[in-house]
């Protein structure tokens, strides 16, 4: 007998004049429910959060959230018909449902272009002001900074070059903050910009950067680079000055880095104590909330964003407004479809043509990737409920009072110099979107979702408010708002007000739920590579490499005397090292994984079988487009699953990214991986950062429990993968080296890789000891499993040398070799590598960073080098930088990889 439900036991509907309603709950097929009167079945299982029709929708009739429209029906629909497009159909046949879904689609996305009507636009007055104002505790800075809520030591990383310096200071001096109370903390602010020549969002980044220094929450900053970057300290200051950002009121220092990597941290760790007092001297005094300055996210989003919690940000943000204080809305893409909502109430025309002129501009730009704006909903909003980009988007615009009006349109990390409510042009991508309020000058953020988002930024806290009551009771440990007391009755105005006065303390000081967990990231809108559709084509259409070795010369090289290296075996992997992985999926994954590989190595958990733990953090899964770039990110992932020092390994997801376990299952069955002996963990479903770590450890201890044990052999050349790197034009003496190291290794049945942006490839000394041919093209792509024993050259998209070395690791190689002309650079966080120079200046400043320099008579170069290698991969001797913290890791987007 079927179950019968009165309407809303079960369902919402957004607005009355709807035709779709949303499910509260799962529904099984042939549930009956009454509504209006009328009574209808549920044709099939309709998911929490999907939709479902509540009037009879005929062929053509748009279907309606809202009141407003995010598809057409293809074909008659009737009352209790689940509602479901073809993208969400093709999204959920990667999931593991335990019922059937409709076998075609029965609407497809359809909106009507918005059209500004200047000749009779309207401007909106403000809603009035409050007369009395609410005080908070700040730090008052200068008039131009405003009021912070925190009062932090940043260390930041121009570009990504010096990223894990100013991580790796940061964790020197963390305890350094336990006599000062008023110093909130010393964070890093490391991100993967500036690292390659002529990025284009160079003006972007310069913005970034010096809003970053700015911002009120900042007690102190110490700026770091290289000093010849394509985005330098100087460029960064001229910037900040020229356009008249107040950073002589910030206590600061912009440094180059140009000594050893360990007296560097000396000579920053001393600075930074000398801060420490003067930071702490700056005290909480009552401020108006006038200075408030709060930006607006939602990240994993669902049906319910736009019902409960986006509603309550809206009210929020409207009380905010009216007290004098100014609220960021953001997220260009996903506003696509909700613009009649947006600009319903607008300050001027102005704003109204510059709000629809950056919508413009954001669809352009991922056109000449291959890809549509169109496209930024993930796996996970799917999974929950948001079928395409209008239903998101309409539930985003709702972060929007119907009665607030848009008073600015602004560019991304654009000050936000007046109160009012702005839009700031961003991607999706919510740490990319963040990353631009803090820019603007936001001071607190606030962050919906609904699958349960743990986003945190280093220095400025989020408030994180979650849709409904059963996700919040999931993640109750890192979520701070129940937005879902608002579907089971509570007002809004309640429950606005409640929000409100944890908005103020919070400012004042108490730790949001983020804060106390210790987690946080920092993502700057990234580069992208086109600036035109010009090479559209060619790239979309470019050969795929075959994957067949390079042929080389077959004049025979050996040894004097032949070097052995002693590896282990365990069932049919045969390796110079056994590590357990952690794959975070995406980049909210990342440092959860960081944590709990912290954890475990803390522990020393799987010292008998591993000789550490490691994660791979990354920048990827969430925010970036799909088609190459998407199959770019899921082949390298697979390298590293495959990867021959692997031993144990495990994908933690975040839960509503593109590329989530599921997704990552999928890839690996096209690619013929056998997944079995994987771990999977997801921090969303599992229950949030302790639940999930806790899965974590257990799934470890019980694969190294049950592990084979482990027998040393002997190999010889034969065994040996190894990548090899160079950063600029490299001697004669050099390169004809390298060709007898390579013909060495290949010619015993060994493999050597060559990344495409190598200068040793444009050596004419390592080419006309080495190839066969002129021109040599790529044998893999880039990240691609080397399957074929023998010489490859990886395709290189990028000049990022960070960059370059992810893909190589991926290939499966067990070292990488590495000679440097200019500096030593971040090194692998488990492939080692071996730095080396012909260059007598790198030993003024650098002799304690290089593992080996190459001098003496050329002839015993390749002999230094594989001794060096025997030592590193036999655990004698560990890599300098590797050591001392130097470690990066950091995936290339491609050609076509933009941010959604």
């Amino acid at each position: 007998m079927n179950v019968v439900y009165q309407f809303e036991e079960v369902a919402r509907l957004p607005l009355p004049g709807d035709n779709c309603a949303v499910a509260i709950r799962q529904l099984d097929s042939g549930t009956v429910i009454q509504f209006e009167g009328q009574s209808f079945a549920l044709d099939y299982t309709v998911m929490e959060g999907h939709r479902f029709a509540v009037k009879a929708i005929a062929p053509g009739e748009e279907l309606l959230s809202w009141e407003l429209p995010f598809g057409a029906a293809l074909k008659q629909i009737q009352p209790g018909h689940y509602v479901i497009n073809e993208t969400v159909l093709q999204a959920l046949s990667v999931r593991n449902l335990a019922f059937a879904l409709p076998p075609v689609p029965n609407f497809a996305d359809q909106v009507h272009p918005y059209v500004l009507d200047e000749e009779n636009f309207q401007p909106a007055s403000a809603s009035p002001a409050y007369e009395d104002t609410r005080t908070f505790m700040g730090y008052r800075r200068h008039v131009d900074r405003g009021v912070g809520t925190r009062n932090y030591i940043v260390l930041l990383g121009t570009t990504s070059h010096t990223g894990s310096y100013v991580k790796t200071l940061a964790a020197r001096l963390q305890d350094e903050c336990k006599n000062y109370a008023n110093v909130d903390g010393i964070v890093p602010a490391a991100h993967t910009e500036g690292g390659t020549e002529n990025p284009n969002n160079a003006e972007l980044l310069l913005r970034t950067l010096a809003g970053f220094i700015a911002n009120p929450n900042v007690g102190a900053v110490l700026v770091v680079d290289y000093g010849n970057e394509s985005i330098t300290n100087k460029m960064v200051e001229a910037y900040a000055r020229e356009n008249g950002y107040p950073i002589d009121d910030v206590l600061h220092k912009f440094v180059s880095l140009t000594d050893s990597f360990d007296e560097e941290l000396v000579k920053g760790e001393a600075l930074v104590r000398e801060w420490l007092p003067t930071v702490n001297a700056m005290q909480r005094t009552p401020e108006s909330i006038s200075h408030l300055r709060i930006g607006l996210q939602c990240g994993g989003s669902d049906a319910f964003s736009g019902v409960s919690a986006n509603p309550l940000l809206g009210w929020v943000s409207e009380q905010l407004v009216r007290y004098g204080g100014a609220a960021s809305l953001a997220e260009t893409d996903e506003l696509i479809g909700a613009e009649p909502y947006i600009l319903s109430k607008v300050r001027n025309v102005e704003t109204a043509r510059k709000f629809l002129e950056l919508v413009d501009r954001f669809k352009e730009r991922t056109s000449w990737h291959g890809t549509s704006a169109e496209g930024n909903p993930s796996g996970g909003n799917m999974y929950r409920g948001l079928y395409n980009i209008y239903l998101k988007s309409i539930g985003a615009a709702m972060k929007k009072d119907p009665v607030t009006r848009i008073d600015y349109a602004t560019e991304y990390g654009e000050p936000m110099k007046d109160g009012g409510y702005y839009f700031m042009d961003s991607p999706g991508n919510d740490l990319e979107s963040i990353a631009g309020q803090v820019a603007a000058g936001c001071n607190m953020i606030f962050f919906t979702t609904g699958n349960g988002s743990i986003t945190n930024f280093p220095y400025v806290p989020t408030v994180k408010v979650v849709t409904t009551t059963r996700r919040f009771q999931l993640l109750s440990n890192d979520m701070d708002v129940n937005a879902g007391q608002y579907l089971e009755g509570k007002s809004m105005d309640e429950l606005g007000q409640e929000v409100f006065e944890l908005a103020i303390q919070i400012a004042s000081g108490q730790q949001s739920v983020g804060e106390k967990a210790g987690h946080a990231q920092v993502q700057i809108w990234r580069n992208w590579q086109q600036n035109d559709a010009g090479q559209l084509d060619t790239l979309l259409h470019a050969p795929v490499p075959t994957g067949a070795p390079i042929e080389i010369q077959d004049d025979a090289v050996t040894m004097a005397d032949p070097i052995a290296f002693t590896f282990t075996r365990q069932r049919d992997r045969q390796s110079s090292d056994n590590i357990g992985l952690i794959v975070p999926t995406s980049l909210c994954a990342g440092q959860v994984a960081n944590m709990i590989t912290q954890r475990l190595n803390k522990q020393g958990a799987g010292q008998s079988d591993l000789s550490r733990f490691v994660t791979l953090a990354h920048t990827e899964g969430c925010g970036t487009s799909g088609g190459p770039a998407e199959s770019l990110f899921a082949r390298t992932m697979i390298g590293y699953i495959t990867h021959p020092m692997v031993e144990h390994c495990l994908l933690l997801e975040h839960g509503c990214e593109k590329t989530h376990n599921d997704y990552m299952r999928h890839q690996m069955e096209v690619h013929g991986v056998d997944a079995s002996r994987l771990g999977y963990a997801s921090i969303q479903l599992d229950g949030g950062i302790a639940k999930v770590s806790e899965k974590v450890e257990a799934w470890f201890a019980d694969r190294l429990a049950a592990a084979e044990s482990a027998e040393k052999v002997t190999v010889g050349l034969e065994g040996l993968r190894i990548g090899i790197v160079s950063d600029g034009a490299i001697t004669g003496e050099a390169g004809e080296q390298l060709a007898q190291l390579t013909k060495m290794i290949v010619g015993t049945g060994g493999v050597v890789v060559v990344p495409e942006n190598s200068g040793l490839l444009a050596a004419t000394a390592f080419g006309e000891h080495l190839f066969t041919a002129a021109q040599v093209r790529p044998s893999i792509s880039y990240g691609e499993h080397v399957r074929n024993n023998g010489l490859h050259i990886m395709e290189t998209p990028t000049t990022h040398w960070v960059e370059t070395i992810t893909g190589l690791a991926a290939t499966g190689v067990e070292l990488v070799i590495a000679l440097v002309g200019k500096r030593p650079m971040q090194t692998h966080p488990f492939v080692p590598m071996l730095q080396m120079t012909t260059e007598q200046a790198m030993l003024q400043n650098h002799q304690e960073d290089l593992d080996l320099v190459l001098s003496g008579s050329p002839d015993l170069w390749v002999s230094q080098i594989l001794e060096r290698s025997k030592q590193i991969l036999e655990h004698t001797y560990v890599p300098r930088l590797y050591q001392k913290g130097n470690i990066d890791f950091q995936m290339t987007r491609g050609f076509l990889g933009v941010s959604l």
